[in-house]
């Protein structure tokens, strides 16, 4: 069964990005190429930290996530060259539609004060980024199991060339955006 978001981009996101009259056909028409989570550790002399970072993302994400090393050592940071910094997982097709559903339904309700996505996250080039404080606020992670508050960066990449594009795709997909 596919994913609801992408039944709905398939059928009604296509069809309204057509009528506005920017594209001739079906495939020009923007479209995500995928969601890249990532949890950086502060922690890192912890090893238990990035464990438990792993298995929050893998819960989180649904596919086990890649450990991200560090390039060079950074003495400033008691930093050496291989040490695990972060954990990172890259969602594509039906894994990808369901996360961004499940983001936009059930967790951005959840933070507190939210008032929508601030518009100005765009890099320029059609993709988005935002940061979520805790994961926690996803369901799928109890709250009284959490050793370690830790955010995350949630990057949706698009064939979109330029920011208008992927904002407006985005708004069709249910994506809440905060009024400037």
């Amino acid at each position: 069964m596919a994913p609801r978001l992408k039944t709905l981009y398939q059928t009604e996101v296509i069809k309204a990005l057509l009528a506005s009259g920017k594209y001739q056909n079906r495939m020009q028409a923007p479209r995500l190429t995928k969601i890249v989570v990532n949890m950086g550790i502060n922690a890192v002399a912890e090893r238990e930290a990035v464990k438990n970072a792993a298995e929050d993302l893998a819960r989180i994400s649904g596919q086990r996530p890649v450990i991200i090393k560090a390039r060079k050592s950074i003495s400033n940071f008691k930093l050496r060259e291989g040490m695990p910094i972060g954990v990172k997982v890259t969602l594509r097709g039906d894994r990808m539609y369901e996360f961004l559903e499940r983001l936009i339904s059930a967790v951005l309700p959840r933070i507190r004060d939210f008032r929508g996505v601030s518009p100005k996250s765009f890099d320029g080039r059609g993709n988005y980024t935002l940061g979520l404080k805790e994961q926690s606020l996803f369901p799928e992670i109890r709250p009284d199991q959490v050793k370690k508050t830790q955010g995350m960066d949630i990057t949706l990449a698009s064939t979109a060339k330029t920011d208008g594009e992927m904002q407006e795709l985005l708004r069709l997909l249910g994506m809440p955006f905060a009024v400037a």
